[in-house]
């Protein structure tokens, strides 16, 4: 079959690959119609290599059809049309019976001391192939795949794999009190759809802070109050649009990858030139993030407000400040998202009109084969490029 696979820092390539087969009576196969280019793909495109091998096969945002079902599967059969989350998780451990699906205790990494696999998401992860592929293999065929209606497109129900779940997690765990403000740093496709997440849940004053001109027009005609994250006066004019007192939550959620950290970006570049041994050592004891936008979101956030983190970041010591944190008796809350735990919140929404605007949510759709060049323009802002669609 064909797949992207990573082969360096910013050199990924459409390769042909062994087929996935059962492995287990409880795997399906799934035959991808639709898979997407995550914000978090980029980190390993151009940071995480250390934890990636050569021929990995990437991407964490896949549905198609089922093609394959193991002897034990119940829930699905050949034909299905499914979703697959990118956590890695069984739905019946203690872990998740708490709705913590990315912590799943069946399938932690504990090599190295992380919480549930991923799929298409380097060794720390458990190296599972990812969905950016024509075939996918999917363990726990009877609780993981999400099953969806049949219909002629895929957008209304590709973004449950990540953008949804994560989006709403963010929102939720902001805890916006009624009548209250939030600030979303960040508006790519998680940031965007978080607005649009406290939107429907009437979340008074959304706030979207970005520094692409498009991605802050897309979020306006949205209902949302957009700034520019480089203009000087940023923090008084919001605090005067929140009553001078700053948002009642913040989301970052832009993560490791952050403009405006000259320092911080030049050791990310450097790590990458190490071998991957001792980068992988470095990485895993230093601070690596770029965190211009988590010091944004503590200097924005109110006074015994809440910060949530949906933007990833993989440094192990990076410098906080602890006594601003303290002294403003800030609330923080983050994770990986819990994809299952919030399926039947979210499912309603996209299979019963659009209030979220999942139908025109992509900017860009194209072939599997021009995965490289699209990685490429989202990670250099280019073309507009907000949410990337491929077809296998």
């Amino acid at each position: 079959m064909k797949a992207l696979t990573w082969h360096g820092t910013a050199d990924v390539r459409v390769d042909t690959v062994a087929d996935p087969v059962i492995e287990d009576p409880t795997d399906v196969i799934v035959k991808i119609t639709t898979t997407g280019l995550c914000g978090s793909d980029l980190h390993l495109y151009q940071v995480f290599g250390p934890f990636l091998e050569e021929g990995d096969v990437l991407g964490h945002e896949p549905m198609g059809v089922v093609e394959e079902a193991g002897a034990e599967v119940t829930a699905v059969r050949p034909g299905d049309r499914v979703v697959v989350p990118f956590n890695v998780s069984c739905g019946t451990c203690f872990m998740c019976a708490q709705g913590l699906h990315s912590q799943c205790e069946t399938t932690q990494v504990h090599e190295h001391g992380k919480g549930a696999a991923l799929f298409g998401y380097t060794k720390l992860y458990g190296q599972v192939p990812g969905g950016q592929a024509e075939y996918l293999r999917v363990p726990f065929g009877n609780t993981l795949p999400i099953k969806v209606p049949d219909g002629p497109v895929d957008d209304r129900f590709v973004y449950l794999s990540d953008v949804l779940p994560t989006a709403w997690q963010a929102v939720r765990y902001a805890a916006v009190p009624a009548g209250g403000s939030l600030a979303v740093i960040g508006l790519g496709p998680i940031g965007d759809m978080c607005t649009r997440v406290a939107g429907h849940l009437g979340v008074d004053t959304v706030i979207g802070i970005d520094l692409v001109p498009e991605r802050r027009e897309r979020a306006r005609r949205h209902g949302v109050h957009v700034f520019d994250v480089r203009q000087d006066d940023l923090v008084a004019e919001v605090r005067e649009l929140t009553d001078g007192r700053g948002p009642d939550a913040v989301i970052d959620a832009v993560g490791l990858e952050a403009h405006g950290a000259p320092v911080a970006a030049g050791a990310q570049k450097v790590t990458g030139l190490l071998p991957d041994a001792l980068a992988a050592a470095l990485m895993k004891r230093v601070g690596v993030d770029r965190l211009s936008a988590l010091y944004l979101a503590i200097e924005l956030v109110r006074r015994g407000g809440t910060i949530s983190l949906s933007g990833v970041y993989g440094g192990m010591a990076d410098p906080l400040p602890l006594l601003t944190l303290f002294d403003k008796q800030v609330q923080l809350r983050m994770g990986q998202a819990n994809v299952r735990r919030w399926v039947d919140d979210l499912l309603p929404l996209v299979a019963d009109g659009d209030p979220l605007g999942v139908e025109d949510f992509a900017t860009h759709r194209l072939p599997l084969q021009q995965a490289p060049e699209a990685y490429a323009m989202f990670q250099k802002k280019q073309d507009g490029a907000v949410k990337v669609l491929f077809t296998p």
